[in-house]
């Protein structure tokens, strides 16, 4: 379908301003540019608790909306490895938390290039472990980078046997590859671009080699079964759509219970983003039903 109207009028204006890439940033100015843009995209709500932690040295941040049932969603910012942070998705995790009805764990897992793979999924995994053993039940989720960082979560859960009630997977990068079909459609225009996109991988990785892990390209991961149920969301505009879509097909071919949701019209971004684009208010309750769901089946 056509591009969303509002879609077309956040790109026109973020046009106008002139706004840099982040890929033309270095990466302080980059995470201060992300940092500043954040508080307007979701309105700020309060919830009933707010309280700083750690795992060792990961730090943590950890939501309590009122009357908040069992168990906990453990999520990861996006921002392609390099930006993002607890605060940039303070508001969408408050909104998300609320909704949800659980407490979320946002985690400050350290960023590129200062720390390079496997820097990120060392601290998810610390994440993960340590939220399960204070839950009990855990959903992992994360958008983009963050969705990456979910995926790899969820398949290291499988094989230490810790249960993972679902994986929400919000546009992520599953593969170190720009040959999909997407990457070529959505090259630039689209806010992502495909060169932005070579730019946090470059940023991440200390070796093009270091791409082909799993614990990377969760697409190249062998086998995907008995992974914990996953829910799939990408955007039609999205350099990273086709790769989303594969892994989302994968699971289903190993026989993992897969719910794959493509917003068409949309760019990447869009989901934590209620302020700007009116589906993303569907799409977070739509994602926090079934964050609930699974909590409490």
């Amino acid at each position: 379908m056509p591009l969303d109207p509002q879609a077309r009028a956040y790109l026109d204006e973020q046009a106008a301003l002139a706004v840099p890439p982040l890929s033309e940033l270095e990466p302080e100015q980059a995470r201060a540019s992300s940092e500043a843009s954040a508080p307007g995209f979701v309105a700020f709500e309060e919830v009933e608790s707010v309280e700083d932690a750690a795992s060792g040295s990961v730090p943590l941040r950890i939501y309590r909306p009122a009357g908040a049932g069992p168990g906990a969603l453990v999520w990861f910012h996006g921002g392609g490895w390099v930006v993002g942070s607890t605060e940039t998705h303070d508001g969408f995790l408050r909104r998300l938390a609320n909704r949800a009805g659980c407490a979320v764990v946002s985690v400050g897992y350290r960023l590129a290039p200062e720390h390079r793979f496997p820097a990120a999924v060392e601290d998810a995994w610390e994440a993960v472990r340590w939220a399960a053993d204070r839950f009990g039940t855990v959903v992992v989720g994360g958008d983009s980078a963050g969705g990456t960082l979910a995926a790899v979560a969820a398949l290291r859960a499988r094989d230490a046997e810790i249960p993972i009630a679902l994986q929400v997977l919000v546009y992520p990068i599953t593969d170190h590859s720009f040959e999909t079909a997407s990457y070529e459609e959505c090259a630039e225009g689209y806010g992502l671009t495909r060169e932005g996109m070579r730019w946090f991988w470059e940023q991440y990785l200390d070796a093009d080699a270091d791409g082909s892990s799993p614990d990377a390209s969760p697409l190249r991961a062998p086998d995907l079964g008995r992974v914990a149920p996953a829910l799939v969301i990408t955007a039609e505009y999205d350099p990273l759509r086709d790769e989303g879509e594969a892994y989302a097909g994968r699971l289903r071919e190993a026989g993992v219970q897969v719910t794959a949701r493509r917003y068409d019209g949309q760019i990447h971004g869009f989901f934590r983003m209620p302020a700007v684009f009116d589906v993303a208010v569907d799409a977070i309750d739509d994602t926090a039903a079934a964050i609930r769901a699974a909590l409490l089946s």
